[in-house]
């Protein structure tokens, strides 16, 4: 666990060095400055979530359908859509099928805490191509 920690540590930061000069690695960055006060302000802490996380476009378009029918049964659901990459993000971050996109904040501890803390999704869907 500690190598794992001390890998995202070293991607993120090498990913803000990135930044500098690479459009697609500023986004990445700037997508997820104040990632949780932008959630906290928009996620009211009585609304039912359904949280929906696809990697990137490829996963969003597999998912897409699953975003719809639950859009359609289940009405009373708010749904989060969160993105690991830029390439998804910027095409679909004003999809009409989800109340909330943002994009996913950085695999750390106290930061998946902090995100349960604030969306506490009652259902959780992880679209994966590999699976």
């Amino acid at each position: 666990m500690l190598l794992y920690n001390i890998c995202i540590a070293l991607y993120s930061g090498l990913l803000s060095v990135v930044a500098l000069w690479n459009k697609k690695a500023r986004q990445w960055v700037e997508g997820r400055n104040n990632i949780f006060e932008r959630m906290a302000a928009a996620i009211a802490p009585t609304d039912k979530v359904v949280w929906v996380h696809v990697a990137s476009l490829g996963e969003f378009e597999q998912g897409r359908p699953i975003i719809e029918e639950i859009r359609h049964q289940h009405p009373e659901y708010k749904i989060l859509l969160t993105f690991f990459s830029p390439s998804g993000y910027e095409i679909r971050k004003n999809y009409p099928g989800a109340d909330y996109i943002f994009y996913m904040p950085i695999d750390r501890r106290r930061y998946a805490r902090r995100f349960l803390d604030i969306v506490k999704p009652e259902v959780a869907i992880f679209i994966k191509y590999e699976f």
